[in-house]
């Protein structure tokens, strides 16, 4: 996948000017695919010279206008081309993995510390993804639905707050697919941080073991 692929998702999702896309990455779509602000605006502005997207200014009340992108109709032939190519399934590179295997050699407890920390990291990545689908995709009974429309992930940054992986319950019609779509995405980031979160704490067993036995 290019970053030009992620953008055009973001952007048919809900059309947003550039500083808007930048913080979807940070705050939703950077968990699958990262970015700098610096290469989204450069890709942007390659994506608008090649007519991948169009762009028109907004006017804003005592600000600047600001320039609105929205996926043009070629941008969404490059995208149905793309989703219709087959990708292979990736390969991960686990530096930590290689890490608890080379400790054979070495001090088994010398990574106890280091294990901790990447469990804390997963474990605070799973309460934001839990309390984003608490949020965004509450049980039929925990309240009404709003339909106010989809979701916008571009407000200012909240550091004790989940990641914004979608919105609230859209009125049915052709946003349901793509609320489905967006809440099994997240589910599988749910899937696999308790994955990995069990995995690590079988490697912290194992390395208290071996270091007892030392």
């Amino acid at each position: 996948m290019a970053i030009e692929h992620a953008i055009l998702v973001s952007l048919l999702e809900k059309p947003g000017s550039g500083y808007e896309l930048a913080r979807r990455f940070e705050r939703s779509i950077g968990y699958f695919w990262t970015a700098s602000h610096q290469q989204i605006y450069r890709v942007l502005k390659r994506m608008e010279g090649d007519g991948w997207v169009d762009v028109r200014d907004v006017p804003q009340q005592g600000r600047p206008d600001k320039k609105e992108y929205t996926v043009a109709d070629l941008g969404q032939a490059v995208l149905s081309s793309w989703i219709h190519e087959p990708i292979e399934p990736e390969s991960i590179r686990h530096d930590l993995a290689v890490k608890i295997r080379g400790a054979a050699f070495d001090d088994p407890a010398a990574l106890i510390h280091e294990v901790e920390r990447h469990r804390r990291a997963h474990t605070e990545r799973l309460a934001h993804y839990l309390a984003g689908e608490q949020r965004d995709f509450p049980a039929p009974d925990e309240g009404a639905t709003d339909a106010s429309g989809p979701p916008d992930v571009s407000g200012p940054p909240d550091a004790s707050g989940p990641p914004d992986v979608s919105g609230p319950p859209d009125a049915s019609g052709p946003t349901d697919a793509g609320r489905e779509l967006q809440h099994v995405v997240l589910r599988g980031g749910i899937a696999y941080e308790r994955m990995t979160l069990a995995w690590l704490d079988d490697v912290l067993a194992t390395l208290h073991r071996l270091a007892a036995a030392r």
